[in-house]
Parts: structure tokens; C-alpha cells; sequence
């Protein structure tokens, strides 16, 4: 099984170059480094996305003058292996991961030429089982987005990877470009944590309302790697809605960070109580007061103790409260009305345990 906290994936933040930046090297780089920018001013995991297809092979003959958005899309946003290179070089330079979808099996070589250290599968390709199988045998991390694909396919791809020991983290999407607010569906990040537990969950997202919301809630749902299409303002070439500017992304990431900061400790241990909590408390409970005049030697039980104690606010410092159980224990010196106990007033486990002694010495108001 893949490892729920493997580490390649842990606050990863995949940034894909929508539209294979439309074939032109110049915008890709452009891309790359304004992004990276704000990926090394905010400190962030990053990797920087491209597309793979081998698109002489990719499109049938027949077809390639068809009048269709996708064919047309991709013959028009084609780069040559060298231009890849340049583009993976300057991700590696500005601090980025490289990475990759391929959409084919020779395009998996291509990950495997440039060493990616993670390969994508999209999720029109979650049970594309010939290209699964080729980018299997890399035995490299997989992300794999879960869009549009059916529960039984989702199972059948987790069991594949687990089954194989390929770690393995599992995007929530939404195959809508650009997804509306109320088509996000965040609680199955839920589903998918439950369902898949040994698994990484991650969110790839394509709102374009505010990049901060999905943020939060995303983190606090326990996903651990995002992903987002990224482009920038060049040459007077319309940006799609779905995708996100170098600006948006410094708002992405800063909402990362203050989800950290709301979020506390991970989930599964118990958060370290700060003494400024502890302080603020403790001036809300209450102390134990006498309701009349009391003798030393009074013997402490349940049945006297509502008859000849009251509890009120404030608690003083040295002062027994309403979270002590008084049992047993003996007075050792005479108590007027209304006074406070004090600690030092009485025999017993907490006069006598040292931890105690303190933690009672130091807490509640001073007078």
C-alpha cells in the first residue's frame, strides 16, 4: 500500500501551464518565471506542470483537419523535446519541481527522459489502463485526478497503484472549466479520505470566485497537496477564467498559511494548552468560600461540605476551587466566614503533592 504521509506530497502545490501555454516557448518561460516568483516569496512546495503528447501519433491522420476545439487545440500548442527542455531547466532554476501529464505512452518516456519525480494522470485518463500501466512501470509517485470518473474505476486505479506500492495521492475535481461555487463539492474530500485511507488526498480546482476559500476549507478537510492551471498577462492574449494569475496565486498561497495557522497541530494528537488560555480560565472558575466561622481540626466529607462551603467567583491565587474534590481532609486552623480556602489551609494530597501545590499557588487572581 502507498504510504498516507508519503512525503513527495505532503503541502505540494501543482501549478500547471493551462493550454501547454499555447505552443510558444517564449510564454511558457515567461510563466514559469513570473510564477516562480511568488513560489520562492511565499516559501512554498512547488511544482511547475506541462503537458506531454506526442501529437504526430496522438491525433488519427484522417482527423487532423477537423474542425474541433481539442484537435485544434493540440496540433497549435505543439513543442519539440529541446523546447521542453528549456522549459524544465528553467523550472528547476526558478525552485520548482518539473512535471508532467502525458496523455500517451510515448509521452511517459518523455517523463521518464526529463526524470520527473512525480507524473500526473488527468482525469479523462483514470482508466485509460494501457497509458496506467506504462506509467506503472516507472515506478514513480503518481497524482491521479478524480473528475468525472466512477466510484468503481476510482477503486479499481487505487487497488491498481496500492497493490503495486506506488505511492499514490488522489486529487478531488471537478471536470468543469471553470467550476461556479456550488459545483466544487468539497465534502468528497471527505468521502475520498474515508474511502482511500492510506492514501494522500489532494484538490485540483478550477473556481475562479476567490482563491482563498477552497483553501481553507480543503486544508482543514485534510487534504495535503492543490493543484491550479496558472497563466499570466502576455501579448494581449485572453486568459481563461479557470485559470489563475501570479497575484491570485500569492492570495492561494497565503490562504495556505493562515489555514496552517487556524488549524493548530495535526488532528490526531491533543494541542498544547497555552498558559494564556490556562489564565483566561481560570478567572472563570470558581473558588471555594466559607459559609460561616470554621475551627481547626474540621473534618472535610460530601455531607458538610455544601452545608458549610460555598463556591463563587473570583478564584484567588492558593485557592481551592470547584474542580478539587475535598474528601477526608482536615482544617488546620480556624476559617472565618466568607473566607477563601486556601491550600495551605488544609491536610492532604494537595498540600502535599508538590505539582499540585503549584499549579493551585500560580493560578486565579492575586489580591
Amino acid at each position: 500500500m502507498t504510504s498516507k504521509t508519503a512525503s513527495i506530497f505532503h503541502n505540494l502545490f501543482v501549478l500547471e501551464m493551462a493550454n501547454n501555454h499555447l505552443g510558444s516557448l517564449d510564454r511558457g518561460l515567461k510563466i514559469i518565471k513570473d510564477h516562480g516568483q511568488i513560489v520562492r516569496y511565499n516559501n512554498a512546495k512547488a511544482a511547475i506542470k506541462l503537458q506531454f503528447r506526442d501529437v504526430e501519433n496522438f491525433i488519427h491522420d484522417s482527423f487532423k483537419n477537423l474542425d474541433d476545439r481539442y484537435i485544434k487545440k493540440t496540433q497549435v500548442t505543439k513543442l519539440n523535446k529541446e523546447s521542453f527542455g528549456v522549459l524544465v531547466k528553467e523550472i528547476k532554476k526558478v525552485g520548482c519541481m518539473p512535471m508532467a501529464t502525458p496523455f500517451d505512452e510515448d509521452s511517459v518516456d518523455l517523463c521518464e527522459y526529463f526524470d520527473f519525480p512525480i507524473i500526473k494522470i488527468a482525469s479523462s485518463d483514470s482508466n485509460d489502463w494501457p497509458l496506467i500501466e506504462k506509467i506503472s512501470s516507472t515506478r514513480k509517485p503518481v497524482i491521479i485526478s478524480s473528475g468525472g470518473t466512477s466510484e468503481k474505476d476510482l477503486d479499481d486505479v487505487v487497488k491498481f497503484f496500492n497493490s503495486r506500492k506506488i505511492d499514490l495521492a488522489i486529487n478531488h475535481c471537478v471536470s468543469l472549466y471553470p467550476s461556479e461555487d456550488d459545483e466544487l463539492f468539497l465534502n468528497e474530500i471527505d468521502y475520498l479520505r474515508d474511502r482511500y485511507p492510506n492514501n494522500v488526498i489532494g484538490h485540483s480546482t478550477h473556481e475562479y470566485h476567490d482563491w482563498s476559500s477552497s483553501m481553507l476549507i480543503s486544508y482543514a478537510k485534510g487534504v495535503r497537496t492543490w493543484e491550479r492551471h496558472i497563466d499570466i498577462d502576455y501579448n494581449n492574449v485572453p486568459v481563461s477564467n479557470y485559470c489563475s494569475l501570479p497575484h491570485q496565486v500569492d492570495t492561494w498561497f497565503k490562504a495556505f498559511y493562515k489555514a496552517i495557522e487556524m488549524s493548530g497541530p495535526k488532528n490526531s494528537e491533543r494541542r498544547n494548552i497555552s498558559k494564556k488560555e490556562i489564565e483566561y480560565l481560570d478567572k472563570l472558575v470558581r473558588g471555594v468560600y466559607a459559609r460561616k466561622d470554621l475551627k481547626k481540626g474540621y473534618i472535610f466529607n460530601s455531607k458538610n461540605l455544601k452545608k458549610d462551603f460555598f463556591l463563587a467567583i473570583p478564584l484567588l491565587k492558593g485557592q481551592l476551587s470547584c474542580r478539587e474534590v475535598l474528601n477526608g481532609e482536615m482544617l488546620k486552623k480556624d476559617l472565618k466566614k466568607d473566607s477563601p480556602l486556601l491550600i495551605d489551609d488544609i491536610d492532604g494530597p494537595y498540600s502535599d503533592n508538590a505539582n499540585l501545590n503549584k499549579l493551585i499557588k500560580n493560578r486565579g487572581l492575586k489580591i
